[in-house]
């Protein structure tokens, strides 16, 4: 999550007259302290401030864990996200099999006037070729999951959000789009659990 106007007032506030006490924050603030008591929980449990007993609080959002936590609630999906990989619904689902191959990827996404139409898998893949399909003839979007069954990230929305989506519906990757007027979707891009794992292990590396 990123900080609210009111919670960055209140760091610079604990920055500058630190040990300060929710009373004098308050006043400083122009509001009463049951206004202020999620704002400071939260700030507390994000490492960014320390609430000391009968001192107050305690700027410490310049620890190792707190920059962390800051770095992941400020990351964007458009900040790590991949190139896509889609087709269109008409190629057929030996030329997909071909694409998904040669991309090295376990989704592909399939567009109809390109704007996003459905997704298609391995697993996809593997059902239509145990049910003897026609692989050169038939066209995938016979045997995609089609738009509105679809997880999709837009490009502004959290990284820690579309990880937490990504395991709730036990999937490993979703389209990033972007919404036009008429409330089709453009993909502009993809998020899967890689493009996270590999950020957190670049977060640790620095």
């Amino acid at each position: 999550m990123e900080f609210n106007e009111r919670q960055r007032h209140i760091i610079d506030i604990v920055q500058k007259y630190e040990p300060i006490t929710s009373e004098k924050i308050a006043t400083l603030l122009n509001v009463t302290r049951s206004t202020l008591r999620t704002d400071l929980s939260i700030l507390t449990k994000m490492n960014i401030l320390e609430a000391r007993p009968k001192v107050g609080y305690c700027f410490v959002g310049d620890t190792l864990e707190s920059q962390v936590v800051n770095e992941v609630t400020k990351t964007k999906v458009q900040d790590i996200m991949s190139r896509s990989v889609a087709v269109d619904e008409k190629v057929s689902i030996y030329d997909a099999i071909v694409t998904m191959f040669l991309e090295d990827v376990g989704t592909i996404f399939v567009l109809s006037d390109k704007c996003l139409a459905g997704v298609i898998s391995r697993k996809d893949f593997i059902k239509s070729s145990i049910g003897g399909a026609d692989m050169k003839s038939m066209p995938v979007g016979i045997i995609m999951t089609r738009m509105p069954n679809i997880h999709v990230a837009l490009e502004d929305e959290s990284v820690v959000h579309v990880a937490k989506r990504l395991m709730d519906h036990e999937i490993d990757c979703m389209p990033v789009v972007k919404k036009t007027d008429d409330q089709a979707c453009e993909v502009i891009g993809r998020i899967s659990k890689t493009n996270i794992t590999e950020f957190f292990v670049d977060i640790f590396n620095q």
